[in-house]
């Protein structure tokens, strides 16, 4: 999962925790503000009521009557005024029942306020209905609950946009260093524009450790190259000497034989220098890939050069190809050479009356070619290195496989195009080489 996604979603999840949390708690918290904005209105009405008081006297209220006692029209406030006994104690808010006449009781939140006016103690009480209060509560809860996820996505936006902008630099470092880059590196991109130390110092770091690579793999094909080349000229030299002496009609019979094992040996040094070479001039982009290749008239022609091999081993072939199938921008004679490397495998490896098949799969955007045997195998500490060709392994213990993979896999990397290998000693060996293209028709 890529680090944007994985942030994006940090910050989402987040998010949720704590509407999650925002919403246990909204009513005890909704609660909370209903409360405290009725005990400020019941000090609102008691400072009125205490104002009238001081321009207009406690008669204004009372009226000659012990008490006064007055309700709105649906009993969500009231008001009460009486004379009391004592001294004077200091204000509370609680909730307390009271009966009306008619006999109904109600919870009301109830504001006590003792006060002192001509030398008399009175009890004023403002309360408001526990009922009326409650009504509020979803109204709050909806407008808080709005106001929250408001600002939840407002902040969910900031910070993905941020991060996207953050991450920017990282992103632009794995576009242009490390995404579809092709070996060897080349034309890298100048130094990436970032105001992060982490991120400069990473873009830095990439761009020497692809140079020193980039160096070292130039120094190396230049060698394979020029080793290759200077070493042509003395096998031509011994090869010419080798059969001169061949044709001298005095050789002794023991003499003949060591003679031709030296040019076995030789001609094997040779192919191994051939092979180098190869794959040196793939490396440096000496082919052109301009030509249109049918797989199934390119493999028509491998087994055409092979088929006296599949007769001495009384192998069975099985070809099932598309014909209508049409690769471009590809080197035929390089991709001729990668399927006969991998078919003269399979048949080099196979078993007596054993069986080869060649078929091909589409998938969307590529096109693969399947090469399958029924050999012996390639055992699975060999796998990792078969297309090595600086790890050397044998395919029995007799014989090793030489350069022919390696070519096989410089050339696939020449043209895009993926290849693997599935095998089991004993139950033969599958290789699929997948073209990255659009079949064309």
């Amino acid at each position: 999962m890529r680090l944007n996604t994985k942030l994006a979603l940090s910050i989402l999840l987040s998010s949720l925790v704590i509407v999650l949390v925002f919403i246990l708690l909204l009513p005890s918290f909704v609660e909370q503000i209903a409360d405290r904005y009725t005990d400020a209105n019941l000090r609102q009405q008691k400072k009125q009521v205490l104002n009238e008081i001081d321009k207009k006297g406690i008669d204004y209220y009372l009226d000659g009557e012990p008490n006064y006692g007055s309700y709105t029209m649906l009993k969500e406030e009231y008001i009460s005024l009486e004379q009391v006994t004592g001294r004077a104690k200091a204000d509370s808010i609680q909730i307390l029942p009271r009966i009306f006449a008619e006999g109904d009781t109600s919870d009301y939140r109830i504001l006590s306020h003792y006060f002192i006016h001509d030398n008399k103690t009175y009890l004023l009480e403002v309360g408001k209905e526990i009922n009326s209060i409650s009504e509020i509560y979803k109204p709050l809860q909806r407008v808080a609950f709005s106001i929250l996820t408001a600002l939840i996505l407002a902040t969910v936006l900031f910070n993905l946009l941020y991060t996207r902008y953050l991450l920017k630099p990282l992103n632009t470092i794995i576009a242009t260093r490390l995404r579809h880059r092709k070996f060897p590196y080349k034309n890298l991109a100048g130094p990436v524009k970032t105001s992060t130390a982490d991120f400069g110092y990473l873009d830095s770091s990439i761009m020497q450790l692809m140079d020193q690579v980039h160096t070292d793999f130039i120094r190396e094909r230049e060698f394979t190259s020029n080793a290759s080349h200077e070493l042509m000229t003395p096998i031509s030299i011994l090869k010419t000497k080798i059969e001169n002496m061949l044709a001298d009609e005095d050789l002794s019979e023991a003499q003949y034989r060591k003679l031709s094992e030296m040019m076995r040996t030789l001609n094997r040094l040779k192919k191994i220098v051939q092979s180098l070479l190869l794959i040196s001039r793939i490396e440096n982009d000496q082919y052109h890939r301009q030509d249109v290749v049918k797989p199934a008239e390119l493999i028509e022609e491998v087994m055409e050069e092979l088929s006296h091999r599949l007769e001495e081993k009384k192998l069975t072939l099985k070809v099932n190809l598309s014909k209508d199938v049409a690769l471009h921008r590809l080197n035929k004679d390089l991709i001729f050479q990668m399927f006969y490397n991998l078919i003269n495998n399979a048949v080099r490896y196979n078993k007596a009356q054993g069986s080869i098949e060649i078929y091909d799969r589409r998938v969307p955007g590529k096109y693969a070619v399947i090469v399958r045997d029924s050999g012996i195998g390639i055992e699975p500490d060999n796998l990792p290195y078969i297309f090595n060709r600086f790890k050397k392994y044998s395919a029995t213990a007799q014989e090793s496989y030489g350069l022919g993979l390696a070519i096989v896999k410089s050339i696939a990397q020449y043209h895009d195009a993926e290849i693997t290998v599935d095998s089991a000693p004993g139950a033969g060996t599958t290789f699929t080489i997948l073209f990255n293209q659009h079949i064309h028709l």
